[in-house]
């Protein structure tokens, strides 16, 4: 709750524009709206004042104005930065503008706004540019929950989510398919991650009973108008998107609507274009509804990207939503076969599952933003895994009105390249191989395949190295060349008839099952670079911890992700353990929440304990609001038992 003075700055008062920005200077446009909630005509002084991220003062202005009772009006500032710092993915340098309003000495009330000073352009042809240069968008969708935290936000949380997906190589997020917490922009703000801030999932046609259409009459425009005021000043922010896979797709005369929507975006705010995520193809644009927004994002039409832009060669175009390949971690279907279903109610981390027909493998999309360069990049279905739709199991999206229990205990999703606990799966390592260029390399399966020996096992590795070697138990199972040498996977999607699809970013290997280590080797320019290895794991016979964050601020709210392995004598995880593993949590903090990215498991996430799952699950402490020593204590039947420390300050 906030206690207003009768004079004051009204929620999401400020609108901080950088009109103009060069290496020598910025010109920063504070737009700040002054309310005079009384009954007088009042005098009054708005001082706004810039300062840099060391909190050096790089600009002011001051301001009088007379504010007739009970009005609200704008009062435009502009403030020169000399040699201004840029917001980018690389340095995403914030400002900060701090508004006064005096009544002679007395100040009356303080605002404060983070902003950056960037430029933001998007062309036909080059794609995104972000300062003048060109910036291919690997991004993610993502729901708005942190798995089994639920749905309340935490910041730390978040933050970690993000810092996830940057490692993985993202540098984009879509915030699907509604608006994000102010926590969410906070850390792309800080960390550098470009944001699509989405309004809408439903417009007035409902895809299910219960859902927004319910209300969109009354209050889209107050709800849309909000969602800008609040998030404008986000240097992250760089498009507002109207509608996800809305049903007006389908109607002539959507394009009205969607004329609507655009139009209160640019009344909100003109510097950023509006877009939308399309599903259905051509209508979009039959219907003329992609001919109403600056930015036109397509869901799951890869194939089709080459027609679009043939045929309107000056839309900016994107994949809004890509793959929804599904996995679950550590789990390995032998053979490699195009089945969507299996019995275990998981899926194959191969990524070569055959999914629903919108899906495709991400090497597709890969292929897709390589052969039309003037695209903006992609977003692909999901970053994290979350709760409740757990295609490929399950009901059908909206078509079944939300149905979701026919393949029950599944109930959260596969999608991700990284579980619901905010662990990497092997397609992890996929994206990171196209997405990152700090060499590295990656080999799957686990290599525990007791009953197989001398039974082929397909071998994969990801890198962004130029070749692999592959050694099985010291012998060189030779090299493979990225680009030059294909794997075969099952396919099948919108533009591609169920078959065999040649990936080039995947290298493989059939190799005859023996005990020991698949090692991997690669080689950049002809020097080894980067090195995994996988041994065979012996039985359980330890616990391990490893804290993301040992050291937590004593706030009553930030927490530690602890990762908790059970490995065999010598250290190695074993890929198949599945231990219950009890938790004691003392001193100056407590147990938030334990999951293993089980999509089928039905344990409760504020267990004191959690079995872990291919091997791993996660514990979160949250600190309390006294500093010290949280000590925590992990324990399972016929395995070593460890303790961690973590202080908080």
């Amino acid at each position: 709750m906030k206690i207003n003075d009768n004079i004051h700055i009204p929620q999401w008062g400020t609108y901080i524009t950088t009109p103009v920005v060069t290496n020598a200077k910025a010109a920063v446009k504070i737009q700040t709206s002054v309310k005079n909630a009384g009954n007088l005509n009042s005098d009054a002084v708005l001082i706004t004042t810039l300062k840099n991220n060391k909190g050096v003062v790089v600009g002011t202005n001051s301001q009088k104005i007379t504010i007739n009772k009970n009005t609200e009006q704008k009062v435009i500032q502009e403030i020169e930065v000399v040699n201004p710092n840029k917001w980018d993915i690389q340095s995403p340098i914030l400002y900060t503008a701090y508004s006064q309003i005096k009544m002679g000495k007395e100040t009356v009330d303080e605002y404060q706004t983070n902003f950056g000073i960037r430029t933001i352009e998007f062309d036909a042809n080059k794609g995104f540019l972000l300062n003048g240069k060109r910036v291919q968008l690997n991004g993610v969708c993502m729901h708005h929950d942190l798995g089994p935290l639920g749905a309340a936000v935490n910041y730390r949380a978040t933050e970690r989510q993000m810092q996830i997906m940057q490692s993985m190589g993202a540098n984009a997020l879509r915030t699907s398919h509604n608006p994000p917490s102010p926590e969410m922009l906070e850390v792309c703000d800080k960390l550098g991650i470009v944001v699509i801030v989405e309004a809408f999932d439903e417009w007035q046609m409902a895809k299910v009973p219960n859902g927004y259409h319910k209300y969109f009459d009354k209050w889209h425009e107050k709800d849309l108008r909000d969602m800008i005021k609040r998030d404008r000043n986000h240097p992250s922010v760089i498009m507002w998107s109207i509608g996800n896979e809305i049903l007006e797709q389908s109607k002539k005369d959507g394009w009205i609507l969607t004329k609507h929507l655009n139009d209160i975006c640019h009344d909100e705010d003109n510097t950023r274009p509006t877009t939308a995520g399309f599903n259905y193809y051509p209508q979009p644009f039959t219907n003329k509804l992609a001919y109403q927004i600056d930015i036109v994002g397509m869901n799951y039409w890869p194939a089709d990207y080459k027609e679009i832009k043939e045929k309107n060669p000056n839309i900016v175009l994107y994949g809004s939503e890509t793959s929804s390949q599904t996995s679950s971690r550590g789990i390995y279907h032998l053979p490699i076969e195009f089945k969507e279903k299996h019995e275990t109610n998981q899926v194959s981390s191969y990524d070569t599952t055959v999914g629903p027909p919108w899906a495709y493998a991400p090497d597709v999309e890969f292929d897709a933003q390589k052969n039309n360069p003037s695209s903006l990049g992609e977003f692909i279905w999901t970053g994290f895994d979350y709760l409740g739709e757990p295609t490929p199991y399950g009901g059908r999206d909206n078509s079944t009105n939300g149905y979701w229990n026919s393949d029950w205990p599944s109930h959260s999703s596969y999608f991700a390249p990284v579980d619901l606990v905010g662990l990497p799966k092997d397609r992890f390592y996929l994206y990171q191989s196209q997405w990152t260029t700090k060499p590295m390399v990656h080999v799957l399966p686990h290599w525990n395949w007791k009953g197989k020996e001398g039974e082929i096992i397909p071998v994969y590795s990801y890198t962004n190295c130029d070749e692999v070697e592959l050694f099985v138990n010291g012998k060189s199972f030779g090299k493979k060349v990225k680009g030059k040498d294909f794997t075969e996977i099952p396919s099948e999607y919108h533009g591609f008839e169920k078959g065999m699809y040649k990936t080039k970013y995947r290298l493989s290997w059939n190799v005859p099952y023996q005990p020991g280590s698949i090692k991997v080797v690669g080689y950049k320019n002809g020097k080894q670079t980067a090195v995994k290895e996988i041994m065979t794991a012996g039985a359980p016979a330890q616990i391990k911890l490893i804290a993301d964050r040992t050291v937590l601020d004593a706030d009553g709210n930030d927490l530690s992700f602890i990762t908790v392995r059970i490995e065999d004598k010598n250290g190695n995880l074993c890929p198949e353990a599945d231990n219950l593993v009890n938790f004691t949590v003392e001193g100056k903090g407590v147990l938030a929440a334990v999951g293993n990215g089980d999509s089928t498991s039905l344990a409760s996430f504020q267990a004191n304990n959690s079995k872990a799952f291919s091997g791993m699950c996660v514990l979160i402490v949250k600190s309390t609001s006294e500093k010290g020593a949280i000590k925590i204590t992990a324990q399972s039947n016929q395995l070593k038992s460890t303790t961690l420390s973590i202080n908080t300050k």
